[in-house]
């Protein structure tokens, strides 16, 4: 049972409101940092971590994907979907046209790029380490935030508007404990990672196996291998039922096939 929660903090952060979501009841740990999130899980102060692992705008979340792929130890056990809803956050009453220092976490100023670009293109935009903690980065007219409106309080304005690129932006959340997930976990999706050898065909001869058990393919993205120039770590999620046999016959086949394979967790 889940008792103990680390995610991304502080309160009313993105991350903050999918872990209450997630984990309803459970005592939450907020954290500076996502590494910091998972090392919470890994020395037992958590039972488990809230990462964001996509988003609708800026796909995957590189950090955590590269924490999920190099950490065995994780295993993803549950996914929450949250609507994003930025909103431009200024002392009261400040003047708009006059703001020339931007806050917020590096994944939400990429998100609102187009809105920065045409409103504020001289304005210096500051990566913080989250959204919600941005808000107290406003110490004076010209600084603003870029935070949920669920992080307005008095003395603040929010813009009236969400001012994403997308208005229908959305992140995706994964839920992960430290251990391996138990032969007779139910689930309706499998995540792994994988890479192949570099030499042609390699990745074709891996999608073969889960075209040949006909399973459907819901997502596939790369990253690049550290110290690997060329060469590619994919990500991949499966509509599968991970205690079904079958599916142990297609994960035991990609694994037999790749140079590395690792399941990130089924949900």
């Amino acid at each position: 049972m889940v008792k103990k929660v680390s995610c991304l903090g502080p309160e009313g952060s993105y991350t903050h409101i999918a872990a209450c979501n997630m984990c309803c009841g459970a005592s939450l740990i907020l954290c500076r940092t996502f590494f910091d999130a998972v090392n919470k899980v890994l020395s037992g102060e958590a039972d488990a971590a809230v990462l964001p692992i996509e988003n609708t705008i800026n796909g995957g979340v590189l950090q955590n994907l590269d924490i999920l792929a190099g950490r065995q130890e994780l295993t993803a056990v549950a996914e929450y979907t949250l609507k994003i809803d930025h909103r431009l956050i200024t002392l009261a009453g400040a003047d708009k046209g006059k703001i020339t220092r931007i806050y917020s976490h590096r994944q939400a100023l990429d998100q609102c790029a187009g809105f920065l670009n045409a409103n504020y293109p001289n304005a210096e935009l500051i990566a913080e380490n989250s959204t919600a903690a941005s808000i107290s980065c406003i110490k004076s007219a010209a600084d603003a935030a870029i935070a949920g409106v669920q992080c307005a309080r008095g003395g603040y304005d929010v813009s009236s508007e969400c001012i994403s690129d997308e208005k229908n932006n959305y992140t995706h959340f994964l839920l992960v404990v430290k251990g391996a997930l138990p032969d007779n976990f139910r689930s309706k999706k499998v995540y792994f990672t994988l890479t192949c050898n570099h030499v042609p065909g390699a990745l074709l001869n891996l999608l073969s196996v889960i075209y040949k058990y006909d399973v459907n393919m819901t997502k596939i993205e790369s990253r690049p291998i550290k110290g690997r120039v060329g060469e590619y770590r994919f990500f991949i999620e499966i509509e599968a039922d991970y205690a079904q046999e079958k599916i142990k016959r297609v994960l035991g086949e990609l694994e037999a096939a790749a140079s590395s394979f690792r399941v990130i967790g089924a949900y």
